[in-house]
């Protein structure tokens, strides 16, 4: 058993398992990847922590406790057409191509794309598409999507990806209130989404998710508005 077999063992028996989180599709799909090719080259020996790395760019690899418990609140099924948006150098799309029919994943950073293209083909998830593109905007044209997760945090989903998820398919965010982090479960009925709370979690807001402010106007000194 090679170094990183062994820390991936480890990371599923100390840091999945305890979280009640032990379908064997997720558990195997953590077990086959190999998480060290997917971060910096500097980043290879804390792969394995605990803790959110940070790829650059906003971009980070979810804690496996965090991106476990995700993928075990979605149940990703094996006939799935999934959207991963936020995929930064491609880890959740790997394991999630190992439990799903599909997966569109989307990424707006050049060369975060063109590396997880090499770091996909060298795992063989020939299952995997890479859209490079806004997050918020999705993809379209390859859905619409049983399943939908994003890779980092949100303060509000947009429209666009809401209409992309099928009648009667499932979201997965980390929505962010100011210093609160939290995973929502939401499942599409009509035109809407029911969230329900999942988790507690933190990741960085990602380009495209946060509330849009709305215009407002102002006084000047002499009571008038502008």
């Amino acid at each position: 058993m090679t170094e990183f077999v062994a820390r991936r063992l480890m990371m599923v028996d100390t840091q999945v398992r305890p979280q009640d989180v032990t379908k064997f599709p997720i558990i195997d799909a953590m077990l086959a990847v190999p998480r060290e090719n997917f971060v910096l080259e500097h980043q290879r020996e804390v792969a394995y922590s605990g803790d959110n790395i940070d790829l650059g760019d906003g971009r980070v690899l979810l804690a496996p406790r965090t991106f476990a418990k995700m993928l075990d609140a979605l149940n990703i099924g094996p006939t799935e057409l999934v959207l991963d948006l936020g995929a930064g150098l491609g880890y959740s799309s790997a394991v999630i191509a190992q439990m799903a029919q599909f997966v569109v994943a989307v990424e707006d950073n050049a060369s975060m794309n063109a590396e997880a293209a090499d770091q996909l083909a060298q795992a063989g998830a020939d299952n995997v598409v890479l859209h490079q593109g806004a997050l918020a905007d999705g993809a379209a044209e390859h859905g619409p999507y049983d399943v939908v997760m994003i890779e980092g945090g949100v303060v509000d989903v947009t429209e666009k990806i809401v209409a992309q998820i099928k009648n009667g398919g499932r979201i997965a965010a980390i929505f962010i209130d100011g210093a609160l982090g939290t995973v929502r479960l939401g499942h599409k009925a009509g035109d809407t989404i029911a969230w329900r709370f999942a988790f507690n979690a933190d990741a960085p807001v990602l380009p495209g998710f946060k509330k849009a402010q709305a215009f407002t106007f102002w006084e000047k000194s002499d009571g008038k508005r502008r």
